[in-house]
């Protein structure tokens, strides 16, 4: 049996990865899919990424048995600051058309013009909370803005993690991930997959997600 441990992007909670939890718990797995701070039913007061980050390394050190750890979007920003303080706990670090950050970048210094203009118009209400464009599924919640403007603070040991994946979208325009996908596949401690879809592959390919997840169990 696997354990895997799932962190949601921008705006999500847990319930994003619903079908592809259920895939991998129906071929006998252990799953945790996180809600992070703020982006509940319940307010969080002083979200920044480095709570979200110590939120992941509480469910890694939560278990015995090495971690699958899986990221989407905003969600790799997460895994990697988490991976990077405890790289022995974990068996894969795989990311879902997300952000692999280096030392001291951001989700806005990574991200596009467009997605920086969203994130402005979405705090302006009152400026700590980004709300979620009108598209998205009713359950997201505004994303503390802290999260995205925070500069992450790497040693590299995340590196040292045996398996390292990256999943591509690449359904959709304007992506900010596709120019990573191209450098990734190019190194050889990178495996990396392409699936034709739009940016939120737990939801709309589920079935092929998990598939992929499964040859890390």
């Amino acid at each position: 049996m696997a354990r895997f441990i799932l962190v949601p992007g921008g705006w999500h909670g847990g319930w994003a990865f619903d079908a592809v939890g259920e895939a991998l718990s129906g071929e006998g797995h252990d799953v945790q899919a996180l809600t992070l701070s703020g982006l509940g039913d319940e307010p969080a007061a002083g979200v920044n990424l480095d709570r979200h980050i110590d939120e992941a390394v509480q469910a890694i050190r939560g278990g015995d048995a090495p971690a699958i750890l899986v990221g989407h979007s905003y969600g790799g920003m997460v895994v990697t600051g988490a991976a990077d303080k405890e790289p022995s706990r974990l068996k894969a670090l795989v990311y879902a058309d997300a952000y692999v950050p280096d030392d001291g970048a951001s989700v806005w210094s990574l991200t596009t013009r467009n997605y920086r203009d969203r994130f402005i118009a979405g705090v302006a209400a009152d400026g700590l909370n980004c709300a979620p464009a009108a598209h998205l599924d009713r359950r997201c919640r505004p994303h503390p803005i802290a999260t995205f403007l925070q500069a992450i603070r790497l040693t590299g040991d995340w590196r040292k993690v045996r398996s390292k994946a990256f999943i591509a979208a690449f359904g959709w325009e304007g992506s900010p991930f596709i120019e990573q996908y191209e450098r990734l596949r190019q190194d050889p401690e990178w495996a990396t997959y392409r699936l034709d879809c739009a940016h939120d592959i737990p939801r709309l390919a589920p079935e092929a997600c998990a598939r992929i997840l499964l040859e890390y169990a």
